[in-house]
């Protein structure tokens, strides 16, 4: 067998130095899997310790990025809801739809997408826009992610007043239905940290990426049922689930408008989840011990 061989798996390498203070510092080189997925593994475990932590930064994200402003973060509830009313109005005429079912629909629709826009904006940048916290603090490289997963989960709790008062007005609650939709909310949960963590670090190496990433949710947010509905697709209606966008947004909406998702909706978001948490976890395993050099 050859040293070289690159299938030869070389034993680790480390390095003990000892800085000012009496403090060591362990170097270690030729990590192989096991070994990067271990820190992987610590890396949320010491997130997860921390969660205080990324709690009162995403917090604090929020109220700086509205200071001196009256409302605060109920400007884009505003913003939504001045939306919602001008859209459902229209496209309700266009699509010859009644307006009792089309707006809590819309509502729904345009809520769920602001929150993903947003996530996938900020997640874009999650570790270029605070590259000088990661050289000069050691955290847990989950926790930027788990920051900004909170920060856009409390602006979504403010837009949540929007449907609200659109199911008020037209009395369309979903009632025990609703309670359908939890488990899809904690899919969505799953799926933000997840997806968070893959931006992130690939906006890192490749400054490209996020006005890439910007067009692909603009095409999306046209081909989906955002601001149509998908009866008013007669034959393409079976290739629907083929669009992660459609059955993701399907296990939350469908249940809170007094809907049951079928079991082809659900298989297709749960495949499709799982699809991008192995994903994000084999990037992230890849690439943890270099995102420090690449910000």
């Amino acid at each position: 067998m050859n040293p070289g061989d690159p299938d030869l798996a070389a034993p680790p390498v480390a390095l003990r130095l000892k800085t000012a203070g009496d403090t060591m510092l362990d170097l270690v080189a030729g990590l192989g899997f096991s070994g990067r997925q271990r820190q992987a593994v610590a890396d949320f475990a010491e997130a997860g310790r921390l969660w205080r932590l990324g709690a009162t930064l995403a917090w604090l994200d929020v109220k700086g990025r509205y200071r001196g402003s009256m409302l605060g973060p109920l400007w884009l509830t505003l913003s939504t809801a001045v939306m919602v009313a001008a859209l459902g109005f229209l496209y309700s005429t266009l699509f010859k739809m009644v307006l009792h079912d089309y707006l809590p629909f819309l509502a729904l629709s345009l809520v769920l997408w602001g929150y993903l826009q947003t996530l996938v904006a900020e997640a874009c940048l999650g570790f270029t826009q605070n590259d000088a916290m990661i050289r000069a603090i050691r955290m847990p490289f989950s926790l930027y992610g788990g920051r900004i997963v909170l920060r856009n989960l409390i602006v979504l709790a403010h837009n949540i007043i929007v449907i609200a008062v659109v199911f008020a007005i037209f009395d369309t609650w979903p009632g025990y239905r609703g309670l359908i939709a939890l488990p899809g909310l904690l899919l969505w949960l799953v799926d933000s940290l997840a997806i968070t963590m893959t931006l992130a670090a690939l906006c890192a190496r490749f400054r490209d990426i996020p006005p890439i990433v910007g067009s692909v949710m603009q095409i999306a947010f046209f081909i989906s049922p955002v601001i149509w509905r998908p009866e008013l697709i007669h034959h393409g209606a079976r290739f629907l689930p083929l669009n992660p966008f459609y059955t993701l947004f399907e296990i939350v909406r469908a249940p809170l408008l007094g809907e049951i998702p079928g079991g082809i909706v659900w298989g297709s978001a749960l495949g499709y989840s799982a699809l991008l948490v192995v994903l994000s976890w084999l990037l992230f395993v890849r690439v943890r011990g270099r995102l420090a050099f690449w910000v």
